[in-house]
């Protein structure tokens, strides 16, 4: 990333941190502290289990929650022309749950206005329609300098060409909190490649 990118994503950091500090409550405070982190030059050590979400209800849902897991994190929308993939990410969850495998839903409004719901209604969608019983995340931003932490984390890790360019997009984490692997969002949750992937990860030890 250039100085002039660094410069800008810092700066947008800086004012999401503010924003969402101002709102007051747990998950403000976390994003505020997280925007300082990732805007610092040691951004690049952190872990995936530096950051912290709303889940759907509006409670704070910190990745730290799931050390030791491997997780697959996927921007969701609920009118998009892949939003049956949410029955393969369900068919991950079965399969490799018991395993150790965490699939997080981030729904997200950015590409096409295609989730526009309340979380309510996204959750209903969600469970209703497709049976999910993975955990999701309340609705937010993914791309561009007002994106989440997470989400700017992993564009400075993997680089913009692996950043989300649609609805269900996929990064991998593994069990030490890195960040492993993307996939775009034509590659489908059952993909042989991802599937790889994921049993890699399941097989392997943290590293020390």
């Amino acid at each position: 990333m250039d100085r002039i990118t660094r410069r800008t994503f810092g700066l947008g950091l800086a004012g999401l941190g503010v924003t969402l500090a101002g709102q007051g409550g747990a998950v403000g405070r976390a994003y505020a502290a997280q925007s300082q982190m990732v805007s610092s030059p040691s951004a690049s050590m952190l872990s995936a289990y530096a950051f912290t979400f709303s889940d759907i209800d509006g409670g704070a849902l910190p990745l730290s929650r799931f050390a030791g897991q491997v997780m697959l994190v996927v921007n969701t929308a609920s009118r998009c022309g892949y939003t049956g993939q949410y029955a393969g990410l369900q068919a991950l969850h079965e399969r490799y749950h018991a395993r150790g495998l965490v699939v997080l839903a981030v729904p997200s409004n950015d590409f096409g206005g295609q989730e526009p719901g309340t979380a309510e209604e996204i959750k209903g969608f969600c469970t209703g329609t497709y049976g999910v019983t993975f955990p999701l995340a309340g609705k937010d931003v993914v791309r561009g300098p007002g994106a989440h932490p997470f989400y700017l984390w992993a564009y400075r890790t993997l680089g913009p060409e692996n950043a989300p360019r649609w609805n269900f997009h996929k990064y991998l984490i593994g069990r030490d909190g890195r960040l492993i692997d993307a996939f775009a969002t034509p590659v489908p949750p059952e993909d042989p490649q991802i599937v790889a992937a994921i049993e890699r990860e399941l097989t392997s030890k943290p590293s020390s």
